[in-house]
């Protein structure tokens, strides 16, 4: 929740993210141009690049969290996109998606990505219940810090039918090298890891190993936990943004991780529609060439 309220705080302080802010929540869905896909390394199957994440967003089981989720969700349907990523220790939020997405029809048009915390069957009953499916697309172990840790349970869920997919994630630093070590030994078809504009460790030590095992990229806490709003807060975007069509803050920070073709998708949080629709605006059009790349970061470096 604290990501979402620091967005909103900067949005009230920004002149150009209030403009993004007040566009028509169908301003992307409607665009012309489609959303950029990428293909998932171990299948060639094509997905947006630009999805949701559910990480304190959608923890309450209320009526205002309910409304919230099924205008985000309906935004990122209209407008092409299909991840969403939860877990199953993210407070209720497997249960609203799975009664938002039930409810809304869009099951055939969804992405959904969750995670458990052990290969344990009656924790991943319990999140097929609440996510109303019994076929998940992705299916992760949570915060890797073992590495040891065995992914044949979840090979063998996805030899029955239960996953499509499996994967790994971790947002903590200290388990990345565990991370490296499962990546590697077990060699999964996704791998989930933290990766901002500001802090790029990731970069360095987790992109290229994703890539020569063939695992697809999901990318946690792409504003650096609102680092990089608080950072710019009051700043206007510099005019070469354009260059790559980047329209607000948000977006530039987004583009930035997506000029890396080995990033599959990045899955910003939010509960604010119009959050969502300029999140979306980030898989349009042009991204940032390496050059480009690099001159972002020494803005950012710089502030």
């Amino acid at each position: 929740m604290t990501r979402n309220l620091t967005r909103r705080d900067f949005a009230l302080s920004s002149a150009g993210l209030v403009a993004a802010s007040l566009l028509p929540l169908d301003a992307f869905a409607q665009g012309h141009d489609e959303p950029i896909t990428r293909a998932i390394p171990g299948s060639g199957e094509r997905v947006p690049v630009v999805g949701l994440g559910t990480a304190s967003v959608f923890d309450d089981n209320d009526d205002a969290t309910r409304r919230a989720a099924g205008q985000v969700i309906k935004t990122l349907a209209d407008a092409g996109g299909r991840i969403i990523d939860t877990a199953s220790t993210y407070g209720s939020a497997e249960t609203v998606i799975g009664d938002v997405v039930a409810a809304a029809g869009l099951r055939d048009r969804i992405f959904i990505a969750t995670k458990l915390e052990s290969p344990d069957a009656a924790e991943l009953k319990r999140s097929q219940t609440r996510l109303k499916t019994s076929t998940l697309d992705l299916l992760q172990l949570h915060n890797v810090r073992d590495p040891q840790q065995s992914l044949a349970a979840f090979r063998d869920w996805k030899a029955q039918g239960v996953c499509r997919y499996t994967g790994i994630t971790s947002t903590f630093h200290g388990d990345f090298a565990a991370l490296e070590s499962v990546l590697r030994r077990e060699k999964p078809d996704f791998v989930q890891f933290d990766y901002s504009l500001d802090d790029r460790e990731a970069e360095k030590r987790l992109l290229p190993l994703a890539s020569e095992v063939k695992a697809g990229v999901l990318t946690a806490l792409p504003f650096g936990r609102g680092r990089l709003f608080r950072a710019v807060r009051g700043k206007e975007l510099p005019l070469w943004a354009a260059d790559f069509d980047a329209r607000s803050w948000a977006q530039f920070f987004l583009k930035y991780l997506l000029g890396d073709p080995r990033v599959t998708a990045v899955i910003p949080g939010t509960s604010d529609p119009a959050h969502m629709a300029d999140n979306l605006g980030a898989a349009r059009v042009r991204l940032p060439d390496p050059g480009q790349r690099q001159r972002m970061v020494e803005f950012v470096e710089g502030l």
